[in-house]
């Protein structure tokens, strides 16, 4: 778990984008890579956090990347691989010249569907939560049914957490078009288990919308 005081937690958001890679190093000075694009399309909708994930690098760089003084902080960031002749603080020092650029010329938030699994996972987090934390593979331990499952989310969860929940479902669905689509971008998102028996995935969500609707609304 990291610690109250993460002094690197937007670059640790950043690095894990690199899974889509194997965590190789994909960009150059004239070009974004596949990682880093899927950040910056996801700092589109907040641009202070790549304002934020630029200041870290700055002071991991200027603080030195083996220091004593940040080792914990360092130990707990997902480990890049540089290309030959390259080192970490060189890649990194690429990653923050392509962050400030995108301050100074910020994007339109992308009408797209995301393109990588982190990016999904990103896009989604209230409904990343609903699917990995509640209909995960084993719910069946916990859960007598989907609904008693379902329940026991809206139970602990705000009214607006709910409506952030029931916005990410219309998007979601809008995102994927098809079935086998939907399909693949639920898993993505932690769905272990099949919907009710009878009822296809998206009218399921289409449904789970409609329940986190109405207790949104009191």
């Amino acid at each position: 778990m990291a610690p109250s005081n993460d002094r690197f937690r937007e670059l640790r958001e950043l690095l894990c984008s690199y899974t889509v890679t194997g965590y190789a190093f994909d960009d150059t000075e004239d070009r974004r890579g596949v990682a880093l694009s899927a950040y910056l399309r996801q700092a589109a909708l907040d641009p202070a956090r790549a304002a934020e994930a630029a200041a870290e690098i700055d002071d991991l760089i200027e603080t030195g990347l083996f220091s004593d003084e940040i080792s914990d902080d360092v130990d707990l960031l997902p480990r890049i691989n540089p290309p030959r002749g390259k080192t970490v603080e060189s890649c990194l020092a690429v990653i923050g010249m392509h962050l400030r650029q995108f301050l100074v010329e910020p994007q339109t938030p992308s009408q797209s569907p995301p393109q990588t699994a982190w990016e999904w996972r990103e896009h989604f987090p209230a409904l990343r939560h609903l699917l990995a934390a509640y209909f995960y593979q084993d719910f069946s331990l916990e859960y007598s049914s989907h609904g008693e499952a379902l329940d026991d989310y809206v139970s602990d969860t705000s009214e607006s957490d709910l409506r952030q929940l029931a916005d990410e479902i219309r998007e979601f669905l809008i995102f994927n078009e098809s079935d086998q689509l939907l399909k693949q971008s639920a898993a993505t998102l932690g769905l272990g288990v099949l919907p009710p028996q009878g009822v296809r995935l998206r009218q399921w969500l289409t449904d789970v919308r409609g329940i986190v609707l109405h207790q949104s609304q009191g």
